[in-house]
């Protein structure tokens, strides 16, 4: 590694093993690296105390904590990983050390210079977060079929308008195509039944993590 990526400073919330809740790597044992800071406030975020806190860490000292759990999946998440200009550095020597790496965005942010080994799983931001404005539809030019798009869905609206979506930018000719409800929001059966009556090529998923273990930190 080079000395200057060694030395690229980080700010993390928290690192930790579990299994993958979301995508299509769902149910894979995984090393979530968690970055502090986001630059969105979606009304239904589930991960709010990454947006402060947290402790620096050199790129050198998260490889190092990664590898004790012997794990080839590492996720990148957040908050928004992107807001911190060492997330490339990291995840490109995450792929080096000759782990599967993926990384969880909102899609607000510029995906250009991310290594191609990468999987980037991207959010698309509906009405009901608040965040629909921020959405970077540029960003699409930058995906590949080994990354996917993400829809979290809190309504009625929020489907129709992710159909739509989906429909006039053939996303499903881009990458795979995930639906997903809010928890407590949107019924995850009914989200299911739409998505059948509308023979819709996306895939359904819940977060399986919260099925598992609930709200709970670090799983």
């Amino acid at each position: 590694m080079p000395a200057d990526a060694k030395e690229a400073m980080l700010k993390i919330s928290e690192i930790f093993h579990s299994l993958q809740g979301e995508s299509s790597r769902v149910g894979l044992p995984t090393v979530f690296v968690r970055l502090t800071g986001c630059p969105l406030r979606c009304t239904w975020c589930d991960t709010e105390y990454a947006f402060s806190g947290g402790s620096n860490m050199s790129v050198a000292e998260v490889l190092t904590h990664v590898a004790q759990y012997a794990c080839h999946a590492v996720c990148v998440t957040g908050g928004e990983p992107l807001a911190q200009r060492g997330c490339l550095e990291l995840m490109k020597e995450l792929c080096d050390a000759g782990h599967s790496v993926s990384l969880e965005t909102s899609g607000a942010l510029d995906l250009a210079g991310i290594d191609r080994r990468v999987a980037k799983i991207m959010d698309l931001k509906a009405p009901a977060s608040g965040e629909s404005e921020k959405n970077r539809w540029e960003n699409l030019a930058q995906l590949t079929p080994n990354d996917e798009i993400k829809f979290v869905l809190a309504s009625e609206a929020d489907y129709d308008w992710a159909k739509s979506v989906l429909q006039e930018r053939k996303l499903d000719a881009l990458c795979q195509v995930l639906f997903s409800p809010v928890v407590g929001h949107l019924d995850a059966a009914q989200l299911a039944g739409w998505i059948l009556r509308d023979r819709l090529p996306v895939r359904f998923q819940l977060q399986l993590h919260k099925v598992l273990w609930g709200a709970v930190r670090g799983k």
